[in-house]
């Protein structure tokens, strides 16, 4: 992925080989299904979706999916993530696995009611 300027996430998934911009779209809709309210940008040259503040970010690498959830989802989540490398903020889920879509919609879930508590 040599473009590092992206203004769009579509621009960024044009650069992608089709399989693994499969996994990404996937991914993607995961997202737009769990906070159809969030905008949909680029920051940090990754996909983004914020709904007031960030919501989550995601990148493509060579061998995996980096998910971007805030340390708050990764603490809240750490039993059901304990099968993927984490770190303070991030998931790396291997791109010869599925995706675990029903987690992802719960974590972004959790960070809508984070974004949208009063």
């Amino acid at each position: 992925m040599a473009k590092t300027d992206f203004r769009t996430v579509e621009e960024y998934l044009d650069t992608l080989s089709p399989d693994i911009r499969e996994i990404a779209e996937k991914l993607r809709q995961t997202i737009r299904k769990a906070a159809p309210e969030a905008k949909e940008v680029i920051s940090y040259q990754m996909p983004t979706y914020k709904l007031g503040k960030i919501l989550v970010h995601f990148a493509v690498h060579e061998k995996h999916i980096g998910f971007y959830p805030t340390p708050s989802a990764i603490n809240a989540f750490a039993d059901e993530l304990k099968s993927y490398k984490t770190s303070k903020g991030a998931v790396r889920f291997p791109q010869d696995r599925p995706l675990p879509l029903g987690l992802i919609t719960r974590i972004v879930k959790f960070r809508v009611k984070e974004n949208t508590k009063g």
